[in-house]
């Protein structure tokens, strides 16, 4: 089986390969490549989700950009065993002034759209049960850094012969996002974060009844933008797949191996 975090590596040596499997961003491409063959490169550490448990439930935590106490709140809601937290910080309507605007992401505006819930005056939460998917499988990982840019995949495997019609309702959202991983005490948060950085959502539509002795797979290999000053050792990516009904079906986390830097 073909892992996201083998993708990154052997995508531009692959047969057949063409710029556009992977990205409709106009040399973008050639940036990916560079950052998958280059010396600094391969001297940086992947990460994957190859190994981890399947997330049970997906908390999400939305922060208005104008309220800086709510990231220090002390009730803030921790992420038991088995659940994916994500740290959303919304746009206020004070724009660049507002205290938390240099973390603020138009996505956060996209995701409660989706969810359909207002934008908090203060802070929210809500939390999603994973359902889980027989036989399905969602890997997710992260290359190294390149400039600024960052290698991020996502794919999902399905059971030979699975209909997805016949399970959920298609086609199928993917979220990808990449999220910078902040330790509790980080600006006097009382809980770690996965602030959320840049965001990459796609749709996946296969209405056909697939092969009934191939697995088959969906996937994205994308470079993402980093913002300036986001620490490259410090970013994750988070995953999931979504029904058209708003169901989270599987779900996936990087985690990134302790690097043994010597005396």
């Amino acid at each position: 089986m073909t892992t996201p975090a083998t993708t990154l590596l052997l995508a531009t040596c692959a047969p057949g390969f063409t710029p556009e499997k992977f990205t409709r961003t106009s040399g973008a491409w050639l940036v990916l490549a560079l950052l998958l063959v280059t010396p600094l490169a391969h001297s940086q550490t992947l990460c994957n989700s190859d190994g981890q448990a399947a997330p049970t439930a997906l908390l999400e935590r939305f922060v208005n950009a104008d309220c800086d106490t709510c990231w220090q709140d002390l009730a803030t809601p921790v992420a038991q065993p088995g659940t994916l937290a994500l740290d959303w910080i919304v746009p206020s309507d004070r724009g660049d002034d507002a205290a938390l605007s240099n973390a603020a992401s138009l996505d956060a505006l996209q995701r409660l759209d989706m969810l359909k819930r207002h934008r908090p005056s203060a802070q929210d939460k809500l939390e999603t049960k994973v359902m889980g998917w027989p036989g399905a499988s969602l890997q997710v990982a992260r290359g190294p850094a390149f400039g600024p840019y960052v290698g991020a995949s996502i794919e999902l495997f399905l059971p030979a012969g699975t209909q997805l019609d016949a399970f959920m309702n298609a086609p199928l959202t993917a979220w990808l996002v990449l999220v910078e991983a902040l330790p509790a005490g980080s600006e006097a948060s009382p809980v770690p974060r996965n602030l959320v950085r840049n965001v990459l959502q796609l749709t996946w539509s296969k209405r056909d009844v697939l092969s009934k002795t191939e697995q088959t797979s969906f996937d994205e290999l994308r470079p993402l933008n980093i913002p300036a000053g986001v620490p490259a050792e410090r970013l994750r990516v988070i995953g999931w797949v979504q029904d058209a009904s708003g169901r989270v079906l599987v779900a996936a986390e990087s985690v990134c191996p302790v690097v043994d830097k010597g005396d």
